[in-house]
């Protein structure tokens, strides 16, 4: 007795659903991560988010102490950690420093992901 198997046709199309747009490159792909890093803590969320709530979304370091309920020193470490990111700019005036959201730079994260 003999069996016949169903044969399938290879050639007639894609197995996998082809891209519809460019993936993220290897090095776009590390600045992204280096990116979402600096966003991925709650207390630097938290000072973008008051940064950004702030009048012209700027905000000076003394106003930003007490909200998140930590040191000066330390407060200053997560903004320089934004600042790095290109999330927040900084100027100084007189003694203290004044941070400022960069526009556009929550856009870009959000364009990277979203599908188009």
């Amino acid at each position: 007795m003999t069996t016949m198997l169903d044969v399938t046709d290879v050639t007639a199309g894609v197995c996998c659903t082809p891209l519809v747009r460019e993936p993220l490159t290897a090095e776009e792909a590390e600045q992204l991560a280096l990116t979402m890093k600096a966003l991925a803590d709650p207390t630097r969320l938290r000072l973008l988010s008051i940064v950004a709530a702030s009048e012209d979304s700027e905000a000076c370091v003394c106003d930003l102490i007490e909200p998140v309920g930590l040191s000066q020193p330390t407060v200053s470490h997560h903004l320089k950690i934004l600042t790095t990111a290109g999330f927040l700019s900084r100027s100084k005036r007189g003694t203290w420093a004044y941070f400022k959201l960069v526009p556009g730079a929550l856009d870009r994260v959000s364009q990277l992901l979203v599908a188009s």
